[in-house]
């Protein structure tokens, strides 16, 4: 056994060659049994070196201003006042206590303004491991090895021989070149709580490059975070010093400029941000697969995961988009073979009844020869199967997304991260600080809200989303009675075109109408959700931050969805029929279908809002930062050029990230799906446009972090958040939705009735003979024109299942109206339970993590304890040979 003295002495060598020295991993020679291990699955192709990226080199770091004056401190992070602030005192007091942790500072005024005051941060050595070893912090201590047996040896080699195959065959261009990448030691290497006391066992080739930028950065964060300004319990934070007004701005720096004057391919990258930029961000690599490790290196996990999610997403997008379109193209190739097309474009006899009161005419059938074709696009025999296919797409996108984040989650080494203890909201403090409790995690009283003020507080928040909601649902109210309204007047236009389609421009006018709306209460709705959140007084950040989601995705989403709502399940189905036609305000008759179905409605309005929301969107993310960082270009002196202010005030010209962090990027994406899958029995193209926004989502995103935003906090994040659970919900709803589309909005129903009922195909069936033959005529009813009192007789015909004049009961439901009745809640009922059950059982299949990666995380738990007591064994059998005392062989 070792002496006690001994341990004690090994442990004050350990600490002084923490302070002093570079290190080399001395654990690298450990006696394990290496007959049980064999290297990666994956054989590294070591034939060409993997490039250094000048970050480590400090001679480029200094010249591109991310030094102290010494030229030897790192920056790590940068804090921006105003000189004219009179918030003197607790900046004194908050910097005063930032050097007594450990911190190093240094003050330099900005070039352009003699205003702004910049305060350079540097974190050396021993605060950066004290605070490692406080944090939890993983880092790496051995290069990573795997179990193997027989099979996993035979399967070796199958891979092999396919790999070599893969060489005779061309490269897949979408594939990023590896070696333009730098090889990330840390996702090689098993990692560890970092601890003073075992530095030895760690992987330490040089000081200044062990702990990343990332880690540094999110160190001196904390840091921050939990240094006090002022006296008192709530008087600590960088937060409530910007919220006061004591610094303007706070963010860690940019590993310098993102463009170089030398091509990458001869000189290399420059730095991080200048490989990002150019193997990422920039537009030429919008096919190329996303460097999810060296964005994660950079931008720290939780926007890592975005970027994995939105990839993940696009990619799935891919084989709903050709479906969808193979959908269209069987529409387009069979639309003129269709029986209901032909029937309606031949029916030069068949008069419809007038739409409209006062300037309507009588309409012959025959002129919605376009729109029953253009119908047909979307109400074909492939729209069950699409809306089938599309609900079991959304399970398989999810689960396997889950499979997709475990596998990150193990690459990034967040297996085992906890997130610490948020600090409390400023806001909460100040309501609350008079009321405390202890805190059950860290045994500290805290600030308590009272179960009955949260309450009352979240009632009346509920109530304010409500009346929210009924605000958006009367705003699509006005843009009914606009379509009631000006229906009779481009009825009765000059322009013979608007007069001959009177009812299309009637839809086209009220959808960009109702986008305008859209968009003008969006700006409304982001001011009260913040209104109603603040009114909650969440405890912490992210609680904030998810009630705050919650709330923009709900307003958004009824916002968007509440008119195809209406024209999907309401319009023309309570107007009644001729000579008794349901009037709004008694005044204003209820707007009917066109002649050729209510689909086409339905098409124009999610058509029309999807395509302009998407530009709208993708203008404002680039737009704006364009147009401040430009502004902010311009307001500095003339005489001065960029390439002679240093890099921190660079990055202070930039735009701040958005303030609610990625919840406008996840926001976005997720309305997109809803519209991808909500209603995509009526619009099968949705996901293609979906697919061919997402490919400039990414690369718009791209260029907008690496170059128009400031560098954000590499923050830690394990999943998409409470993202997923909306995802869920809406893969819930879109099979309704899909179902009741189907059933009500489409003719798929009242087809299919006839066919096997009513058609000639119900007493026998002959090949010659379509099945639905006479659908057209028996679809429509008659009405004598002579109870119009328009001075016409005759008959003319409107869409409905009713009576005809000459039967005992005029104008009354047939039998058969109550047959399609049946046929389509039956349809709804067995629709939802089949997909249901589809997606349940799909669900059940994919586990959430693969059974290979589940078992190579038990298997390193297991090595990583033994080599931990292996590699301690070694170094204490070395520090007892050179003080002289006998080695010990045994173990334990």
């Amino acid at each position: 056994m070792v002496h006690h003295s001994g341990s004690i002495q090994s442990f004050k060598q350990q600490k002084d060659l923490g302070k002093d020295k570079d290190y080399t991993d001395e654990s690298e020679h450990a006696n394990y049994d290496r007959s049980r291990l064999i290297k990666d699955f994956v054989p590294k192709n070591n034939s060409e070196p993997k490039p250094r990226l000048p970050k480590n080199d400090m001679n480029y770091i200094a010249s591109s201003g991310l030094l102290f004056k010494d030229g030897k401190k790192r920056i790590d992070y940068i804090l921006v006042y105003r000189k004219s602030n009179i918030q003197y005192d607790k900046r004194n007091t908050f910097e005063k206590n930032l050097r007594a942790e450990g911190l190093m500072l240094e003050k330099e005024p900005a070039v352009a303004n003699s205003d702004i005051m910049f305060i350079k941060i540097h974190i050396p050595w021993d605060t950066l491991c004290k605070y490692a070893e406080r944090l939890n912090i993983r880092m790496p201590f051995r290069k990573k090895s795997y179990y193997t047996d027989r099979r996993s040896k035979s399967m070796g080699r199958v891979q092999k021989y396919f790999r070599r195959i893969k060489k005779w065959m061309s490269q897949n261009p979408m594939v990023l070149d590896k070696s333009a990448f730098p090889d990330l030691e840390e996702s090689d290497c098993y990692t560890g709580p970092f601890s003073r006391a075992r530095i030895h066992h760690f992987i330490i080739n040089n000081k200044d490059t062990f702990f990343s930028n990332a880690t540094r950065s999110r160190i001196v964060y904390h840091m921050l975070q939990h240094t006090k300004y002022e006296n008192g319990i709530s008087k600590v934070g960088i937060c409530k010093l910007i919220n006061n007004g004591s610094y303007i701005a706070a963010f860690p720096p940019h590993e310098g400029a993102y463009k170089s004057n030398q091509p990458i391919k001869t000189h290399g990258p420059q730095n991080n941000r200048h490989l990002l930029y150019e193997r990422w961000a920039r537009w030429g690599m919008w096919y190329k697969h996303q460097p999810l490790d060296l964005i994660r290196l950079y931008f720290g996990e939780k926007i890592g995961l975005y970027f994995a999610w939105l990839g993940w997403y696009t990619g799935m997008l891919i084989p709903a988009a050709i479906v969808g379109l193979c959908v269209f193209f069987y529409g387009i190739l069979t639309m003129n073979a269709s029986q209901v097309s032909q029937e309606i474009c031949k029916a030069t006899e068949v008069f419809m009844c007038p739409l409209c009161d006062k300037n309507c005419s009588l309409q012959r059938l025959n002129e919605s020869c376009i729109y029953a074709k253009v119908t047909y696009l979307f109400d074909n025999g492939g729209t069950v199967f699409f809306a089938i296919f599309m609900a079991i797409w959304a399970t398989v996108f999810l689960e396997f997304w889950k499979r997709r984040r475990s596998t990150l989650t193990y690459t990034w080494d967040l297996i085992e991260w906890e997130e610490e203890e948020e600090t409390l909201r400023p806001q909460f403090e100040a309501k609350y600080y008079k009321m405390e409790r202890v805190n059950p995690i860290s045994g500290k009283p805290e600030p308590h809200q009272p179960s009955s003020d949260k309450v009352t507080r979240l009632l009346v928040s509920i109530s304010g989303i409500f009346f929210m909601i009924s605000l958006v649902i009367t705003a699509v109210f006005a843009v009914v009675v606009y379509r009631l309204v000006v229906m009779e007047q481009f009825a009765s236009f000059k322009w013979n075109f608007i007069k001959q389609h009177w009812q299309f421009a009637t839809s086209a006018a009220a959808v960009c109408i109702n986008f305008v709306i859209i968009m003008a209460l969006n700006v409304a709705y982001e001011k009260i959700a913040y209104l109603l959140t603040n009114l909650e007084y969440p405890r912490t950040e992210s609680e904030w931050e998810n009630s705050f989601a919650l709330k923009m995705f709900l307003f958004q989403f009824v916002n968007l969805n509440s008119s195809i709502f209406y024209i999907a399940f309401f319009l023309g189905r309570f107007v009644g029929h001729p000579g008794k036609y349901n009037k709004l305000f008694n005044r204003w008759r209820l707007e009917e279908c066109h002649p050729s179905g209510c689909l086409i409605d339905l098409c124009l309005q999610m058509g029309v809002i999807m395509f302009l929301k998407q530009i709208w969107n993708n203008f404002m993310e680039l737009g704006y930062p364009l147009i401040q960082n430009w502004w902010s270009r311009h307001k500095i002196k003339r005489g001065i050029q960029d390439a002679s202010i240093p890099q921190w005030e660079n990055d202070w010209n930039l735009q701040p990230m958005n303030i609610h962090g990625l919840m406008d990027e996840y926001l976005e994406m997720v309305l997109q799906f809803g519209f991808t899958t909500i209603f995509v029995a009526a619009f099968p193209l949705a996901p293609l446009l979906a697919l061919l926004n997402n490919i400039i989502e990414i690369r718009l995103d791209a260029y907008k972090f690496v170059t128009q935003w400031r560098r954000p906090l590499p923050a830690r994040a394990t999943d998409i958040g409470i993202w997923y659970g909306i995802l869920e919900g809406i893969g819930i709803l879109a099979v309704i939705t899909n179902a009741f589309v189907i059933a009500i909005t489409s003719d798929y129903i009242p087809r299919f009735v006839y066919e096997y009922k009513y058609g000639p195909c119900a007493t026998h069936f002959e090949y010659s003979e379509s099945c639905l033959t006479g659908y057209v005529n028996n679809s429509l009813s008659f009405f004598d024109l002579s109870e119009l009192g328009i001075g016409k007789s005759g008959y003319c015909r409107y869409r409905d299942y009713r009576g005809p004049p000459w039967s005992s009961k005029p104008y009354e439901f047939t039998l058969q109206y109550w047959h399609i009745l049946a046929a389509r809640l039956a349809f709804i009922i067995v629709f939802e339970h089949l997909v249901f059950g589809i997606k349940s059982f799909i669900a059940y299949l994919i586990p959430d993590v693969p059974k290979n990666l589940y078992d190579r995380i038990r298997r390193e738990k297991y090595l990583v304890q033994e080599m931990m007591y292996e590699a301690e064994l070694e170094h204490l059998q070395q520090q007892r040979r050179k003080s002289g005392h006998p080695v010990h062989h045994e173990w334990p």
